[in-house]
């Protein structure tokens, strides 16, 4: 896609930006139900179905791989803008377990490790399993100040998936740098509705199938330049300076970037991820946001109105609903997707929503 406008610019001179991204949306998403579940997985736009079944109908005939591969490098050059950092910082990989794996395995035995209290296991359980580090779980209002001269880490989701609440970002970043810790954020449940700063942390992942719009099977990782303390312990030949030239035999020369940290990518998940960022990029972070979270805070006081007091999330595009999650069943048979995660209802807004579906649910709820 040519001259496709980047996050902040506008949509072109010619056009309503509100019309173009009714038009985008209406030409990118069939959903056959009321869709409120991007915080599990998004839908898949048309165009990366597309790309998928090209890629499918390329490994059928027998064709070259050098397309799909290029695909991986065009995700991660859309990836490294979205998060704001060079593309030499961001390496390429399939979950986010495996990249809290790799950074747990950095740090030197007894080292603290401060988590959020119930975040997610996939940013958590690697400390844990290792057995031979201090980790601490505080409630998230209590984060940075809990950060200390002692604390070797801080590993945290930017925004919580059980519930939307948002993590305060610059106070970490504050936090962290005084006491000389490193800081490794989960940017699963924001980048892509939320503008992120990724460089402002030592370490950041994602997984693409949720705000990114992408398949499953893909990740991202970004690192310092000078690769912070992490040892590449999952290097095989697609970390090698010269992938092809190292796929037998010890790695002669790990790559020079982040690319040191990928492993053999997904290549149908990438084939299609090229094309939903596409779309994110075409669209804007920006206008994303500004949808995504005027339909949250309606239903925020829809609920409100019925006598409902949602988990407090201010401007996140997240809205959990406490004790109603024992509901999902019932609102999925009736074509409403949700969640149910710790016990809450759990509504996520992303722009194939509309306004008419924060209205349709607010009708089905009780109260």
């Amino acid at each position: 896609m040519q001259n496709r406008p980047m996050d902040g610019e506008s949509l072109g001179p010619q056009s309503d930006p509100m019309e173009t991204f009714e038009h985008l949306v209406r030409a990118e998403f069939t959903p056959k139900n009321t869709f409120l579940n991007t915080a599990a997985n998004a839908l898949l736009p048309a165009r990366t179905v597309t790309a998928l079944e090209g890629a499918a109908r390329l490994r059928a005939e027998g064709g070259p791989l050098d397309p799909l591969y290029d695909d991986v490098e065009a995700s991660r050059a859309a990836y490294a803008r979205l998060a704001g950092v060079p593309v030499e910082r961001v390496a390429v990989g399939a979950t986010v377990t495996l990249y809290t794996g790799l950074i747990a395995a950095s740090l030197r035995p007894g080292a603290e490790v401060i988590t959020v209290e119930n975040d997610f296991a996939s940013v958590l359980n690697p400390f844990h399993v290792r057995g031979d580090l201090t980790v601490r779980a505080v409630p998230l209002e209590r984060l940075a100040e809990s950060v200390g001269p002692e604390t070797a880490l801080v590993a945290f989701s930017a925004v919580q998936s059980a519930d939307g609440r948002i993590a305060d970002l610059p106070a970490l970043r504050e936090a962290a740098r005084e006491h000389g810790a490193r800081t490794y954020v989960d940017f699963s449940q924001a980048i892509g509705w939320l503008p992120v700063e990724a460089g402002a942390f030592d370490y950041s992942v994602t997984i693409v199938y949720k705000w990114l719009l992408g398949p499953h099977g893909g990740a991202f990782l970004t690192v310092p330049e000078d690769f912070g303390d992490l040892v590449p312990v999952q290097a095989g030949w697609a970390a090698a300076e010269e992938p092809w030239n190292s796929c037998y035999g010890p790695v002669a020369e790990l790559a020079r970037s982040a690319r040191r940290f990928d492993v053999s990518p997904a290549l149908f998940t990438y084939a299609g991820l090229r094309s939903s960022l596409e779309l994110v990029e075409e669209i804007g972070v920006g206008a994303v946001h500004a949808h995504d979270v005027a339909l949250a805070d309606r239903f925020r006081a829809g609920l409100v109105a019925r006598g409902h007091g949602p988990v407090d999330s201010p401007g996140s595009a997240i809205v959990s609903v406490p004790g109603l999650g024992r509901l999902q069943p019932e609102l999925s048979r009736a074509g409403l997707a949700l969640s149910d995660r710790a016990g809450h209802l759990r509504a996520s807004f992303h722009l194939y929503n509309t306004p008419a579906d924060v209205d349709r649910l607010l009708e089905a709820l009780p109260g």
